[in-house]
């Protein structure tokens, strides 16, 4: 009876073991060593020299998502400190929503590690479990597979940054997203949405294009950057399908993490204050360790959202200028049936005015601007017509697929493979001071004396330029009055939004 006691007790401590290590154990370092340094001082100060050689930090607004490559740190170390030195130490998060893509595991939907915390060899970093077990609760899209985190590298290289970082400890919440299925994807967003705001940091971990040259890959990395911050999920997921189409020599994938990439723009899709900022971009053959004919790309994008007076101005300028659907649509369907009409020697279908909304028929200006595969075919618009919308937009379509200069004019073999996209120019705002301009929400007009010009709300997306560097370019450039032009006491300068959309 003695013996039988002793082997039950035995037994019950094996369970009791057993389930220690599935719910409570800390998640131990899987790449330490071979993607990082496995010694703590070494580790330390390899992450302090990365961040330390890293440019410039965010001053104005407060930083919500960062997207961050996953290499080893030989590799692309110089572009993730990028993104987390955009971040100032200080800041107050309440969580830091750490997102990638499994490589190791295939399954249908997301997984948020709940067992326990994370461990690197700089320490263990605290998982805030609540929320972890709360998503799989609430979301059918979040299941139970912590398994998955135990080999995974895509979350664990961001740790040491996270911990040499920030100033504050910071809890994460660890999720891999295993499926590529869109409406998981946005099922997975929607459960993410509440936590998305300015108390939380997501970050997104990928990589950008797997195996090309040197050279293809700084094109392809570049079209699927320009995607990304213009902050539409469809459009992006149209450029990554039409990048992995392409038949590039040696591309294997054109993101990655392409879906956590996904997921994090449904989330900023409905958000109208963000502004997508693009830090900076390396492959693996800028390291003295890489080979240039067989690349993985690289870049730093961070999204933030604008505070200060600039915003606080925007918003008493009262609602944006909009328009439907419904108008979206006829006008992109008048600028291809002007496209195609003239190409093929057709008459052009009549459009009655007697059909369009009164916003159609304002003048209002438009930019009309063809891609394929993403590059630029032409571009061309008008600013301050006294002609109706529709007939604008109609006779820019046409000059942007012939009568742009930088390029042939298109052919018949082109034309299947156009995108459309058209940017209405919303009223004309003149401002008093400089710091009503919001970059990414306004475009500027500057206009001095019989010269003026115009640059686009977009423009400066993924560029970095603050509020001078936007009117400077645009004085220079388009106004022709010189860098400092828009400063001279008779230069006037206007604000306008505009609603920018596309097929």
């Amino acid at each position: 009876m003695k013996r039988f006691s002793i082997s039950i007790i035995l037994i019950i401590m094996a369970i009791m073991t057993s389930y220690g290590q599935n719910s409570g154990n800390v998640r131990k370092p899987a790449v330490a060593g071979s993607f990082y340094p496995a010694d703590p001082g070494q580790l330390k100060k390899e992450v302090s020299y990365y961040l330390d050689a890293s440019g410039k930090i965010c001053k104005d607004g407060i930083v919500r998502a960062i997207i961050v490559p996953h290499a080893g740190y030989i590799f692309s170390a110089h572009t993730a400190a990028a993104a987390f030195k955009y971040i100032p130490e200080n800041a107050d998060y309440d969580n830091i929503f750490l997102i990638g893509t499994s490589h190791n595991y295939a399954f249908d939907g997301a997984s948020a590690y709940t067992s326990g915390d994370f461990m690197t060899p700089l320490g263990e970093v605290k998982v805030n479990t609540e929320i972890c077990k709360k998503l799989e609760e609430s979301s059918s899209f979040f299941i139970s597979r912590d398994d998955v985190h135990i080999p995974e590298h895509s979350l664990e290289v961001q740790l040491p940054f996270i911990q040499c970082h920030f100033n504050k400890v910071i809890p994460i919440v660890p999720i891999l997203i295993g499926t590529g299925n869109l409406l998981t994807l946005q099922g997975i967003a929607k459960a993410l949405q509440p936590y998305f705001n300015e108390k939380n940091l997501f970050i997104i971990s990928s990589d950008f294009s797997h195996y090309p040259s040197y050279d293809d890959a700084t094109r392809v990395d570049k079209m699927t950057m320009e995607a990304i911050i213009k902050g539409d999920p469809d459009n992006f997921i149209k450029t990554v399908r039409s990048i992995e189409k392409s038949g590039t020599d040696g591309l294997a994938t054109a993101m990655c993490g392409w879906s956590s990439g996904y997921v994090l723009l449904s989330l900023t899709r409905n958000e109208k204050d963000l502004v997508f900022n693009h830090l900076e971009y390396t492959n693996s053959g800028n390291s003295t360790y890489g080979d240039k004919t067989r690349v993985v790309g690289y870049n730093a994008i961070a999204i933030v959202q604008t505070a200060g007076k600039s915003q606080e101005s925007a918003k008493a300028q009262g609602p944006g200028f909009t328009l439907t659907d419904d108008e979206k649509k006829t006008l992109l369907k008048i600028a291809r049936n002007a496209i195609k009409s003239k190409l093929f020697n057709e008459s052009v279908p009549q459009t009655d005015p007697a059909k369009l909304s009164p916003t159609l028929k304002e003048p209002l200006g438009a930019f009309v601007t063809l891609t394929i595969d993403g590059q630029l075919r032409g571009c061309i618009g008008r600013f301050m017509p006294s002609e109706p919308l529709y007939t604008i937009v109609e006779s820019m379509a046409v000059a942007a697929a012939f009568s742009d200069t930088r390029f042939t004019p298109l052919t018949k073999a082109e034309y299947p493979k156009i995108e459309i996209e058209i940017s209405v120019l919303g009223p004309l705002h003149k401002i008093k001071s400089i710091d009503e301009i919001v970059i990414g929400k306004h475009g500027v007009y500057v206009k001095k004396g019989m010269r003026s010009g115009t640059l686009l709300p977009q423009v400066p997306d993924g560029r970095g330029w603050t509020v001078e560097d936007f009117l400077g370019y645009t004085s220079r450039d388009k106004a022709g009055i010189g860098w400092k032009g828009w400063q001279d006491k008779d230069a006037e300068i206007y604000t306008y939004e505009a609603v920018v959309f596309h097929e």
